[in-house]
């Protein structure tokens, strides 16, 4: 399915409820604590399956990570999942638009995000 899983949030408690909720899929992960950190570790890690990432952070938040992410592409290899605790309506077309694979608000239930991972995944998945 997918080996290592990107973490971006700035939030230290964020990153280890994602490694007890990804514990079902025996991957590693790496954490960035904002959108900038995450572009410097994938230009050292080319290895990295998924991204699991936050809105609101400081020095570069997610959308701007991704505008700067898909140029190097980024988001076209790597299935990006945003999830925060922005709701806005704006926020989410805008990370879908920008070719994020899904958008959940937090606080979530372990098992939607497993589906959600499952279906991004799933052989043949568009």
């Amino acid at each position: 399915m997918f080996k290592k899983v990107l973490v971006v949030d700035d939030s230290a408690l964020i990153h280890q409820m994602y490694r007890l909720v990804m514990n079902r899929y025996s991957c590693s992960i790496v954490d960035a604590m904002n959108g900038q950190e995450a572009l410097d570790l994938l230009a050292a890690q080319k290895d990295v399956d998924l991204i699991l990432l936050d809105i609101n952070m400081p020095v570069m938040n997610g959308l701007q990570f991704m505008e700067k992410a898909a140029p190097l592409g980024i988001v076209s290899s790597v299935p990006i999942i945003i999830i925060s605790t922005e709701g806005k309506e704006e926020d989410t077309i805008r990370g879908l638009k920008l070719g994020a694979r899904g958008y959940m608000k937090k606080p979530f239930h372990p098992s939607a995000l497993h589906e959600l991972i499952e279906k991004i995944f799933k052989p043949n998945a568009n």
